[in-house]
């Protein structure tokens, strides 16, 4: 059953699907035609034939096995090109996918979010958890396949063939999302922004996975690394080995993403996302700026400042204040910042929510100088965890079908690594950054909220809470 959330996008999603119908136009069309098999697919998926050979399998190779390094200026060449030639079909079904993400985001960033303490910062990712539980729809059966594509938002059990989800179609739109986030459009002034996404595979030894499956992953995971190693007789050193792997492979610093490995685990699934965003115009200040995490504890952190035309609303009803900041022609980053510290959970509560973007039609431009940390978020969650904490244990648990994938004991793992500097050099000790006489200061040097969010599509990349910046990389 999708969450109460989820509903209330589907009926938007409907609404505005019936409100595109022509007039006198009175053939039905399923308000997720765009993201559902069509009739053309279901004749040929239903049309009787010879018996369907089973699908190839392949082992995957020990994880010592030498790997090339990620090139992460290929993955950006690779999302950009997939932008390049989108057509109206295209982006409106990329809006589709970004709709039924963000009612996901909020309901499981609200359920995550209860997990963490006060003092805690961290970033979650809807992109990464949409396109994870994605690929798990194409490696399902019924009725888990039924049960994710109600979760993922589009009801269609027991609606016939042109009800199922395509979820190939979603994954290529994920992946022009994804492009959409980095494409820089006509403003190449604007600092260059890296997202990069790799999976994991890590299997007991022996074990084989589906060659279609592990194919599917492309759209959204240019990378996939299957790989082979013990996991149950020390679960804590088979962690430590995925740990060094993926820092190799990738050079990104994750910390410890993954603290131990389940013992009975057969496999393990780990979307890795890197998001590097540069600030134009924006310089380090010199030195460590305090920071405080309460009213009686402070931190010193790297600090950015520049000045620009931002949008900006200060909420006075509801104490709180948002600055928005370009990261690119598609891109903003969302800076929402309580007027008193320890309202922090109450305006996260009462912002992070599915009416946010309609909110955030009350900002106007104005000229601001702005000064935040540097940051430095790092994340990692269990899926199925995070299902079991919204009250949905059985949707990746044990009994789940998932045999298009493998015959396996299944942990699934998110991890995020969310970087954000300026573009520019240090700024002078000696000469402070002129705000000008009209300028609204704006500083975040107490806990505060940011969201990414890319405007073609409507997607929410990121969300966060900034509770206590890391002082120094």
């Amino acid at each position: 059953m999708a969450p109460a959330g989820l509903s209330l996008g589907a009926a938007i999603l409907c609404l505005l699907a019936w409100a595109g119908l022509a007039a006198g136009d009175r053939v039905y069309v399923h308000p997720f035609h765009l993201l559902v098999y069509s009739k053309s697919n279901c004749d040929q998926l239903e049309k009787p034939s010879v018996e369907t050979p089973p699908d190839p399998t392949f082992t995957p190779v020990p994880i010592q096995t030498k790997s090339s390094a990620v090139d992460e200026e290929a993955l950006w060449e690779q999302l950009v090109r997939a932008t390049e030639k989108l057509e109206a079909e295209d982006r409106l079904r990329a809006s589709e996918v970004g709709l039924l993400l963000n009612f996901m985001g909020f309901h499981m960033y609200k359920t995550l979010s209860e997990t963490w303490s006060v003092a805690s910062g961290a970033v979650f990712s809807p992109v990464a958890l949409f396109s994870t539980l994605t690929s798990f729809y194409v490696g399902a059966l019924d009725p888990t396949a039924s049960r994710l594509q109600a979760f993922l938002g589009v009801p269609g059990e027991g609606q016939g063939c042109t009800s199922r989800l395509d979820g190939h179609k979603v994954l290529s739109s994920l992946q022009t999302i994804q492009g959409l986030l980095v494409a820089q459009g006509g403003a190449s002034s604007q600092a260059r922004l890296l997202l990069s996404t790799v999976v994991g595979l890590f299997t007991a030894p022996g074990l084989h996975l589906k060659q279609p499956f592990v194919q599917s992953l492309s759209s959204f995971a240019p990378i996939t690394l299957p790989r082979s190693l013990d996991l149950s007789t020390d679960p804590n050193l088979a962690a430590e080995k995925i740990n060094r792997f993926m820092q190799s492979v990738t050079g990104w610093n994750m910390g410890r993403a993954l603290t131990a490995v389940s013992p009975d685990s057969t496999l393990l699934f780990n979307a890795y996302v890197h998001f590097q965003g540069k600030m134009k115009g924006f310089s380090l200040l010199p030195g460590l700026k305090e920071f405080w995490v309460d009213n009686t504890t402070s931190v010193s952190v790297p600090m950015l400042s520049g000045t620009g035309i931002f949008h900006f609303w200060s909420d006075s009803q509801n104490n709180l204040s948002v600055t928005r900041v370009p990261l690119s022609a598609n891109t903003y980053l969302l800076l929402i910042q309580p007027h008193h510290t320890p309202d922090l959970r109450k305006v996260e509560a009462l912002t992070f929510q599915h009416n946010f973007l309609t909110r955030m039609k009350n900002l106007s431009p104005r000229a601001i100088h702005l000064t935040m940390p540097q940051l430095t978020l790092k994340a990692s969650y269990d899926l199925q965890d995070l299902l079991a904490q919204a009250k949905l244990p059985t949707l990746l648990g044990a009994e789940a079908n998932l045999s298009k994938i493998s015959d396996a004991n299944l942990r699934v793992l998110n991890s995020v690594l969310f970087e954000l500097k300026a573009d520019g050099e240090q700024a002078p000790e000696s000469v402070p950054q002129p705000a000008g006489p009209e300028a609204l200061e704006v500083t975040l040097n107490s806990p505060f909220l940011l969201a990414v969010l890319e405007r073609s599509s409507g997607a929410l990349h990121f969300l966060g809470r900034v509770s206590r910046p890391l002082s120094a990389e």
